[in-house]
């Protein structure tokens, strides 16, 4: 359980022994009460900066692509970015296709179809339908994936269109059989639109079924990793095509590169549609806590620790060097202890030796 403001303000008030404060005087404090208040925030800004890559400040995130348009934004929220972690992959067109936790964005087709929390969540079709329009292209192909099971032990079917209307058969017309009870099973195929708004519906004839997931993508878009290169190395061997001003240089991308001002990132080749999406992670920064109820991130067997970092600050204000120093050393043992517990690191080791010959020379 985190630890409110409020109390890490007065654990702190509390070890120089001076007046705690309440919910209701919190915001109306004065003196040191203000001083610890600040030097909370501050404290957690220096543990933060002395981990950027906390687990706990971890997240992911992903950025559609437009033709001709080479460079994007980081997150507003972003600390440091994992180069390493990007990938390229088809843009999912589906819209809630794995139903964690609702079917918004379904229209009910026949009878009543429901939300399971079965599984990671499912479409409960019991003699009913649902579907959804989606944007296509005419004329391209696109992948769909369709995860079904059964609730009961009888075998049962899953009928799987796609048409240019709700139920209609113009692209695909299919019928997944489903004979293993609670097993289920997975439908891959694929259909050519015909139109620029294609319906994927899906229905249970007389049945109870699970729909775990549906998934559409281009079919001509693969899932690969982006390289990283520095923005130096984009200068010498990309920029000049990329500058050409020429939908012929455009394809899909296979770099990744950072923007000097570090706030924004490129790809090449430039993309030469809007059907790619790119992923990857990120560590987040984090609010400073303000009202009394605030809570921090870190959890609370961390909380000593901004304690005496806080202590440190305020020994420092009262020109104490020697209490300072105490809380500091204090301070430090359990930020090690932190980044033992919870510091990203490599789960592996690279051999860096290098076969020269018969000979095998290691890079140290």
């Amino acid at each position: 359980m985190a630890t409110t403001y409020l109390v890490l303000s007065n654990r702190v008030l509390r070890e120089l022994n001076e007046v705690e404060m309440t919910s209701s005087n919190f915001s109306s404090s004065r003196g040191i009460q203000t001083a610890v208040k600040d030097f909370i925030n501050k404290s957690i800004h220096d543990i933060y900066n002395e981990g950027a890559e906390l687990p706990l400040l971890h997240t992911s995130t992903t950025q559609v692509t437009y033709p001709g348009d080479g460079e994007y934004s980081f997150p507003t929220d972003m600390r440091r970015v994992d180069f390493e972690s990007f990938f390229l992959k088809p843009n999912e067109l589906i819209t809630n296709g794995e139903f964690e936790s609702n079917i918004n964005s379904w229209t009910t087709g026949d009878g009543s179809p429901s939300y399971t929390s079965s599984g990671n969540g499912r479409l409960n079709l019991n003699d009913a339908a649902a579907y959804q329009a989606i944007s296509t292209i005419v004329n391209k192909n696109y992948k769909l994936q369709v995860r079904v099971l059964s609730p009961n032990s009888s075998t049962s079917g899953l009928i799987v269109r796609v048409g240019t209307s709700a139920g209609g058969t113009q692209n695909l017309n299919t019928t997944k059989a489903v004979t293993n009870f609670r097993e289920g099973a997975i439908l891959d195929t694929t259909f050519t639109a015909t139109a620029q708004t294609s319906y994927v519906y899906v229905e249970s004839d007389g049945v109870q079924l699970d729909v775990d997931y549906i998934r559409v993508c281009r079919e001509d878009v693969t899932t690969r990793k982006l390289r990283y290169i520095s923005y130096d190395d984009y200068l010498q061997r990309f920029k000049e095509q990329d500058d050409r001003n020429s939908s012929g240089h455009y394809g899909m991308p296979q770099y990744v590169y950072r923007k000097p001002d570090y706030s924004s990132f490129g790809i090449t080749p430039i993309p030469d549609k809007n059907d790619y999406l790119i992923s990857y992670d990120y560590y987040t920064t984090h609010t400073d806590l303000s009202a009394h109820g605030d809570s921090m991130s870190l959890p609370d067997r961390f909380s000593p620790l901004i304690v005496d970092r806080s202590k440190y600050y305020v020994y420092m204000l009262r020109s104490d060097p020697d209490h300072a120093n105490l809380s500091n050393r204090d301070y430090q043992r359990k930020l090690n202890l932190l980044k033992t517990d919870y510091a990203s690191r490599a789960d592996y080791m690279r051999d860096t030796r290098i076969s020269a010959g018969n000979s095998r020379l290691a890079i140290v």
